[in-house]
Protein backbone atom coordinates (compact mmCIF):
# COMPACT_ATOMS: atom_id res chain seq x y z
CA UNK A 1 0.00 0.00 0.00
CA UNK A 2 1.58 3.50 -1.05
CA UNK A 3 1.19 6.52 1.26
CA UNK A 4 1.81 9.43 0.78
CA UNK A 5 1.21 13.11 2.54
CA UNK A 6 0.87 14.95 -0.73
CA UNK A 7 -2.32 14.98 -2.48
CA UNK A 8 -1.00 12.84 -5.65
CA UNK A 9 0.90 9.92 -6.46
CA UNK A 10 4.08 10.60 -9.27
CA UNK A 11 4.21 7.98 -11.85
CA UNK A 12 0.41 6.84 -11.04
CA UNK A 13 -2.63 8.55 -11.77
CA UNK A 14 -6.00 7.63 -9.65
CA UNK A 15 -8.67 6.17 -11.06
CA UNK A 16 -11.25 6.36 -8.33
CA UNK A 17 -11.89 7.86 -5.20
CA UNK A 18 -12.62 5.37 -2.52
CA UNK A 19 -13.45 7.48 0.63
CA UNK A 20 -11.80 9.30 3.99
CA UNK A 21 -10.05 6.87 6.26
CA UNK A 22 -8.60 6.91 9.52
CA UNK A 23 -6.40 5.08 12.63
CA UNK A 24 -6.02 6.27 16.08
CA UNK A 25 -4.74 4.97 18.78
CA UNK A 26 -4.25 5.68 22.64
CA UNK A 27 -1.67 4.81 24.54
CA UNK A 28 -1.06 5.35 28.12
CA UNK A 29 2.41 6.28 29.96
CA UNK A 30 3.37 4.39 32.78
CA UNK A 31 5.47 5.08 35.67
CA UNK A 32 8.88 3.76 34.78
CA UNK A 33 8.66 5.77 31.45
CA UNK A 34 7.96 8.78 33.10
CA UNK A 35 10.73 8.24 35.42
CA UNK A 36 12.86 7.56 32.72
CA UNK A 37 11.81 10.79 30.71
CA UNK A 38 12.18 13.24 34.33
CA UNK A 39 15.72 12.27 34.77
CA UNK A 40 16.45 12.54 30.95
CA UNK A 41 15.19 16.15 31.14
CA UNK A 42 17.34 16.65 34.48
CA UNK A 43 20.35 15.58 32.64
CA UNK A 44 19.44 16.46 28.62
CA UNK A 45 19.05 14.28 26.00
CA UNK A 46 16.42 12.33 24.02
CA UNK A 47 13.80 10.30 25.92
CA UNK A 48 14.33 6.92 24.23
CA UNK A 49 11.22 5.64 26.22
CA UNK A 50 8.73 8.28 24.95
CA UNK A 51 10.25 8.27 21.26
CA UNK A 52 9.51 4.25 21.28
CA UNK A 53 6.08 4.63 22.72
CA UNK A 54 5.92 7.42 20.17
CA UNK A 55 6.73 5.54 17.21
CA UNK A 56 4.67 2.42 18.17
CA UNK A 57 1.13 4.38 18.70
CA UNK A 58 2.24 5.75 15.58
CA UNK A 59 2.68 2.67 13.41
CA UNK A 60 -0.29 1.20 15.18
CA UNK A 61 -2.68 4.32 13.70
CA UNK A 62 -1.23 3.94 10.22
CA UNK A 63 -1.76 0.19 10.50
CA UNK A 64 -5.31 0.76 10.95
CA UNK A 65 -5.53 3.29 8.48
CA UNK A 66 -4.15 0.70 5.83
CA UNK A 67 -6.29 -1.93 7.25
CA UNK A 68 -9.65 0.60 6.82
CA UNK A 69 -8.28 1.46 2.99
CA UNK A 70 -7.62 -2.31 1.88
CA UNK A 71 -11.47 -3.34 2.76
CA UNK A 72 -12.90 -0.26 0.29
CA UNK A 73 -10.75 -1.59 -2.76
CA UNK A 74 -7.93 0.82 -2.35
CA UNK A 75 -4.02 0.27 -3.11
CA UNK A 76 -3.09 3.52 -2.13
CA UNK A 77 -3.54 6.84 0.28
CA UNK A 78 -2.97 10.22 -0.51
CA UNK A 79 -3.05 13.31 1.38
CA UNK A 80 -1.76 11.39 4.93
CA UNK A 81 -2.29 13.68 7.95
CA UNK A 82 -0.75 12.75 11.14
CA UNK A 83 -2.15 14.65 14.92
CA UNK A 84 -0.54 14.30 17.99
CA UNK A 85 -2.57 14.97 20.77
CA UNK A 86 -1.92 14.52 25.02
CA UNK A 87 -5.34 13.42 26.55
CA UNK A 88 -6.47 12.27 30.02
CA UNK A 89 -5.95 13.50 33.14
CA UNK A 90 -3.06 15.73 33.71
CA UNK A 91 -1.89 14.63 30.31
CA UNK A 92 -1.50 10.97 31.25
CA UNK A 93 -2.05 9.76 27.63
CA UNK A 94 -0.98 10.35 23.83
CA UNK A 95 -3.30 10.06 21.08
CA UNK A 96 -1.98 9.42 17.43
CA UNK A 97 -4.43 10.02 14.98
CA UNK A 98 -3.61 9.37 11.19
CA UNK A 99 -6.15 10.23 8.03
CA UNK A 100 -6.08 10.25 4.36
CA UNK A 101 -8.06 9.28 1.41
CA UNK A 102 -8.34 6.12 0.24
CA UNK A 103 -7.68 5.71 -3.85
CA UNK A 104 -7.33 3.07 -6.46
CA UNK A 105 -4.04 4.16 -8.58
CA UNK A 106 -2.53 2.20 -11.86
Amino acid sequence: MIVSTTPTLQGHEITEYRGIVCGEVVIGAHLGKDILASFTNLVGGRSNAYESTLRETRDGAMDEMIEEARKLGANAIVGAKFDYTVIGQNGSMMMVAVSGTAVTAD
